[in-house]
């Protein structure tokens, strides 16, 4: 079985920072875009960040010049270096992956529990 596991959530002041860290594990061949989604009191859930396996990146606009993406393949991790912190920043975040399983040829997505990102004075 595939699992996802987000940590570096937790209760930081405005302009602030925080570093979450999402690692994958078990059967699993290839990991091709990894990424953040994050998901406020009252409000859907969206893309924060993504990343491909050759690197490259995409933003929401509300988190471009504060947040970066990164990724460690030889670890099979994903991170996400938030700066500058914002309350409207709180959510839940989730990380996400396409990933190759062992037991199916066809990539799907994995998704983790989610971690509680707390901005507030």
């Amino acid at each position: 079985q595939v699992q996802l596991v987000e940590s570096g959530g937790g209760l930081v002041q405005p302009g602030g920072s925080l570093r979450l860290s999402c690692t994958a594990s078990g059967s699993i061949v290839s990991i091709y875009t990894m990424g953040w989604y994050r998901q406020g009191p009252g409000n859907q859930r969206e893309l924060v960040a993504g990343i491909t396996s050759g690197g490259s990146t995409n933003y929401a606009d509300s988190v471009k010049g504060r947040f970066t993406i990164s990724r460690d393949n030889a670890k099979n991790t994903v991170y996400l270096q938030m700066n500058v912190l914002k309350p409207d920043d709180t959510a839940v975040y989730y990380c996400n992956a396409l990933i190759t399983p062992r037991t199916n040829p066809r990539p799907a997505n994995y998704w983790g529990q989610g971690t509680q990102v707390t901005v507030s004075s």
